[in-house]
């Protein structure tokens, strides 16, 4: 069964949340560990004449001052994003959804760019200042700590543009949708990892970054593009009513780089032994990462639709062979898809 660690989880953000907050309350202490020369009997020679540098001491505390508010309101997002996770409630979900789209999207612009996989390129490494990217760093850690311990959450119910491409699928009548033959979608799902190559490849040679506007379409939440780039993204959204989730599925190379970390997730869905003959979730899933007995996590993005299924002891054949089995005392335990 999937043990449910939300408490523990969210308990940790908020404890975060409370230290920063602590430290933006406490008497400023300057960002290079020098003791604060106002404390002191001894003050320095420009007091006598009066000088006051105070605004110009750059402290944590008002570093976090600074930015407390983004910072708080990105844990109260991720907080909701684990809860309806956890919970497995298609309702939460679609609120996540919502604040994903309203918040990350439009009110921030904070997404995780193909840009921010370049940063990670030797020889660059051109990272943020920490003190001043508190948020930007939180964010990523997020985005990475959540891949590797359950595998794609963030191309779930994080990502603005995926968020806003699930809530277009909600509400567009399914006759309209184009079901792909599995072997065409099997390999449509390749072309993702091929434009991260040549988009890292591309910084390489030339350090130019400008490409990122031609291989993902995020810079539409700040509203500034060319005309060219606007028809182009009609183009996509268009294609996204037919295809549901189309540049999420095949065309995204930060959800390439995402698979690839996902490789690693420790806490995978569970399977039972009746998994391997079922198709009921397969034939659910969305994503296409289902595929006979094995979850391709590299694909998966955590929707919950399987995992609900799972759960569902109405509609899963696991619970209803079980009742129909009164011999069995205790049933199997699942294993990691």
């Amino acid at each position: 069964m999937i043990q449910s660690s939300t408490p523990r989880f969210v308990g940790t953000l908020l404890l975060v949340l409370v230290w920063a907050t602590s430290l933006a309350a406490q008497p400023d202490a300057a960002v290079t560990g020098q003791p604060d020369a106002r404390a002191t009997d001894t003050q320095p020679a420009d007091d006598l004449w009066q000088f006051d540098d105070d605004e110009d001491v750059e402290t944590w505390g008002t570093l976090l001052r600074d930015q407390a508010l983004d910072l708080t309101l990105f844990v109260a997002f991720a907080a909701l994003a684990l809860v309806s996770f956890f919970r497995k409630s298609v309702r939460l979900k679609y609120v996540t959804l919502v604040a994903a789209v309203v918040y990350l999207g439009f009110t921030k612009s904070m997404l995780i760019s193909v840009v921010d996989v370049n940063r990670l390129v030797p020889p660059t490494w051109n990272l943020p200042v920490f003190r001043y990217s508190l948020v930007w760093y939180l964010f990523a850690g997020f985005t990475v700590v959540s891949t590797v311990l359950w595998g794609r959450l963030y191309c779930g119910r994080v990502c603005a543009f995926g968020a806003l491409t699930q809530l277009m699928d909600s509400v567009v009548p399914a006759r309209w949708r184009v079901e792909l033959p599995v072997w065409l979608e099997q390999r449509a799902a390749l072309v993702k990892y091929g434009l991260l190559a040549a988009t890292l490849l591309y910084f390489v040679v030339t350090a130019d970054i400008a490409v990122y506007r031609y291989v993902e379409p995020f810079w539409m939440f700040t509203r500034q593009a060319t005309t060219g780039l606007w028809i182009g993204l009609a183009v996509l959204l268009v294609a996204t009513v037919f295809v549901r989730n189309l540049y999420c599925r095949f065309l995204c190379p930060v959800g390439a780089a995402l698979g690839l970390l996902s490789k690693l997730t420790v806490f995978r869905i569970k399977r039972w032994s009746e998994c391997n003959t079922c198709k009921i979730c397969e034939k659910k899933c969305e994503w296409g990462a289902i595929r006979g007995p094995e979850i391709v996590m590299t694909e998966c993005v955590r929707c919950d639709d399987c995992e609900r299924l799972y759960l569902d002891t109405a509609k899963c054949p696991h619970w209803i062979i079980l009742r129909r089995s009164p011999a069995t005392s205790r049933p199997p335990s699942p294993s990691a898809g």
